[in-house]
């Protein structure tokens, strides 16, 4: 399922060396209320993901997440939100499979002093 992004706007290097916005602006609709959100690609794509998984749209998910927040921005709310979907779904053998602290068990025993 994709869902369509609405009006998308990113600040281009004005000079060299000048990197500019990396952030995109999208209009949603939060509780029947047109708003301007600015998040970054990655988090629009995590985004659209959620959404395709839970078979809503990007406006019905938006205004859920704006509903559930607490003292927050609304974008701040919609990356916590992201970050909290994701990790609730990583598991032990996913972090495995995809090879996730393989450095660091490395290091342990290459650094791992020998018991006598």
């Amino acid at each position: 399922m994709s869902i369509p992004a609405s009006t998308e706007t990113a600040t281009a290097p004005q000079r060299p060396g000048d990197l500019g916005s990396t952030l995109v602006n999208r209009n949603v609709t939060v509780a029947g209320h047109r708003t301007s959100v600015r998040l970054e690609p990655a988090m629009w794509d995590a985004l659209h993901e959620v959404c395709a998984r839970e078979h809503i749209s990007l406006h019905v998910a938006v205004s859920a997440i704006a509903e559930g927040r607490v003292e927050s921005s609304l974008t701040s709310a919609i990356r916590a939100y992201l970050l909290c979907y994701f990790q609730s779904a990583a598991t032990e053998g996913g972090h495995r499979r995809a090879g996730h602290g393989w450095t660091l068990r490395q290091v342990d025993a290459e650094t791992a002093i020998p018991s006598s």
